[in-house]
């Protein structure tokens, strides 16, 4: 298996584990600013914000990963989240099994 491909199946799994998928981010929004955001909500473990090698910027979508599931129902209890000017949108991650994921490739 070539490297880039172990690097995109270690990411696949990775986003698995995060709470919340963020799309339409703008570009001026950093990892720091969206993890001081989610804070308010509750604490935030971890902010994953993707770059793109050709251009430098950001995909413009992040995962974040929450301490805990009551910091999650926080986030989603506010009707719209909106980073310099631009609302946000989200998505709450399902949380599978690993059994679950190999009765279904099956």
């Amino acid at each position: 298996m070539a490297a880039s491909s172990v690097v995109r199946a270690a990411g696949r799994r990775a986003r698995g584990l995060f709470d919340i998928f963020v799309a339409e981010v703008p570009w001026t929004v950093s990892s720091r600013e969206l993890k001081e955001y989610f804070s308010q909500f509750g604490s935030v473990q971890r902010c994953q914000l993707p770059f793109d090698k050709d251009t430098g910027f950001h995909k413009r979508y992040c995962w974040i990963k929450f301490a805990t599931p009551q910091d999650v129902q926080n986030v989603f209890q506010k009707d719209s989240h909106i980073l310099e000017g631009a609302k946000l949108t989200l998505k709450q991650q399902s949380r599978r099994r690993r059994s679950q994921r190999r009765n279904q490739s099956e």
